[in-house]
């Protein structure tokens, strides 16, 4: 007997000395979680009641309330009542998705448990296949803590707002039911209820279906297949909202001889859709349809289809010549197409052409002083206009660069007699340098004239003071846009007139 009164004197003992431990040290001695015992959504209104035990810890003074998700909880309310022990968790979160909680509890100062123990709700989801008439009925598993155990789960369902009766009871294991013997034209709820061995339960969301055949999209738009910068066929449809289908299937076939075959099937698609083909090969004209799918997986409205342009280019000495693929079938029509450049500082656009060409050119001589990179790249855009859905789309095409032409003429006359006529000298470049020096210097090596400026000429003269008739050196270095380094020397001779 004195040896049990000594062992209940060090439990005491030992419970007081971890209680001073904890209002010293939070971080070694925190107070212990509660346990979450069951979480249950209303079905009547989507939110969701929590229970709990209370902490086994003493001087509590509050309960914090997590959703939690991927191993973090994400604080929701806290309750700064000691005795409390169920809250009710108003946001409707568990009518779209299963939601995961768990509880702490919190000594003052700021001295918070581990997270409790985690429970999730039932989410139920009901889908009706009108090609089988069979509606689906899918849930996730209830996981009470232990020792307790879901016994079953119950199908509860109404029809057109009337009371909610038991449709079936299935086993513990269960997560879906296949509702055959329905009537058709009517509203059916669902919810699931997980009933537990202690007599207790957790009821899931409610959800709705009318029990309908679907109604096909009036209509789908290809917006556009356009070419991307990164090189891809980005793609984008437009389905008419007044629609039950929800699965839609993406089709490609490449030339116009070619198969379409199925590229992606899209669930739960509502109002528009937008693609990016990483895999077509944009050299080539890829056609693209979208098609919306019944629940027998049967093609009930097609769009129009879209493809890509194809832009080429030939080069003739200064002459540029663009041909490409006319867009394909817009609802609306083609407003225009149009041509844009970029010789190094990002493209713009360079020319308007009728939406009935297909070709352009260009000189080169018109672009080559603005050229200030390795390349020149073009592309095409097409517009539309007039579409009947209000959808007016744009496609670019593939993009077609060309070298840029590197061409240095040095002059080796000029007269500077202030006649208007050959009075200055400067070297004739086809393009705009990233580096240039120019030196000029008398047959005895007196520098006349020293430039690092592509666009000044020398006007014959050393320091204002015009250099006589003769023949004069020059040395010049140029970096073209390409990288391409071109060194030259020569000579120049002034002609005086008068």
């Amino acid at each position: 007997m004195k040896k049990s009164y000594f062992y209940l004197i060090l439990i005491v003992l030992s419970l007081w000395a971890n209680k001073v431990n904890s209002q010293v040290n939070c971080v070694t001695d925190p107070p212990f979680p509660p346990v979450l015992i069951s979480v249950s959504v209303q079905p009547e209104t989507g939110f969701t009641i929590l229970n709990w035990t209370l902490s086994p810890s003493p001087d509590i003074a509050a309960y914090i309330i997590y959703s939690y998700k991927n191993g973090d909880g994400l604080p929701i309310d806290t309750l700064w009542d000691p005795n409390v022990t169920s809250y009710t968790v108003t946001t409707e979160f568990s009518k779209y998705f299963s939601v995961s909680y768990v509880v702490a509890a919190m000594q003052l100062p700021r001295c918070t448990s581990i997270l409790s123990n985690v429970l999730t709700t039932i989410y139920v989801s009901a889908a009706i296949d009108t090609c089988s008439s069979k509606i689906a009925i899918l849930w996730n598993k209830y996981d009470p803590p232990d020792p307790t155990k879901v016994e079953s789960y119950s199908v509860l369902y109404s029809i057109n707002d009337g009371a909610f009766n038991e449709l079936v009871n299935v086993n513990a294991d269960s997560v879906s039911y296949t509702f055959e013997n329905f009537a058709t034209g009517q509203e059916y709820c669902f919810y699931i209820r997980a009933n537990l061995d202690d007599g207790s339960f957790s009821t899931s969301n409610t959800d709705t279906l009318i029990t309908l055949m679907q109604k096909p999209p009036g209509w789908i738009n290809a917006d556009y297949a356009t070419v991307s910068e990164q090189n891809d066929i980005s793609l984008s449809f437009s389905i008419d909202p007044v629609t039950d289908i929800k699965t839609f299937s993406l089709e490609r076939k490449t030339g116009p001889s070619g198969l379409f075959q199925e590229l992606s099937l899209f669930n739960s698609v509502s109002g528009s859709l937008n693609y990016t083909d990483e895999n077509a090969d944009t050299g080539k004209i890829n056609y693209y349809r979208l098609s919306a799918l019944n629940n027998c997986n049967i093609p009930v409205t097609v769009s129009n289809i879209c493809s890509n342009i194809v832009l080429s280019l030939a080069r003739d000495g200064d002459k540029l010549t663009f041909s490409w693929n006319p867009y394909e079938e817009w609802q609306g029509t083609v407003s225009s197409y149009k041509l844009f450049i970029n010789t190094g500082r990002g493209f713009e656009e360079k020319s308007v052409i009728f939406p009935t060409d297909t070709t352009t050119t260009l000189g080169y001589k018109e672009i080559m002083y603005e050229v200030s990179g390795g390349e020149v790249c073009f592309f095409v855009s097409a517009s539309e206009t007039d579409n009947p859905h209000g959808i007016n789309g744009e496609s670019r095409s593939s993009s077609v660069c060309t070298e840029p032409t590197e061409i240095v003429t040095v002059p080796n006359v000029f007269t500077p007699d202030n006649d208007l006529v050959n009075d200055l000298f400067r070297p004739v470049l086809s393009f705009t340098p990233v580096d240039y020096h120019l030196v000029i210097s008398d047959r005895n090596s007196n520098v006349l004239f020293d430039s690092k400026d592509y666009l000044e000429e020398w006007d014959g003269s050393r320091k204002g003071d015009p250099q006589p008739q003769g023949v004069y050196l020059w040395f010049l270095k140029v970096v073209s846009p390409s990288g391409n380094i071109i060194s030259k020397t020569g000579t120049i001779t002034i002609i005086r007139n008068r």
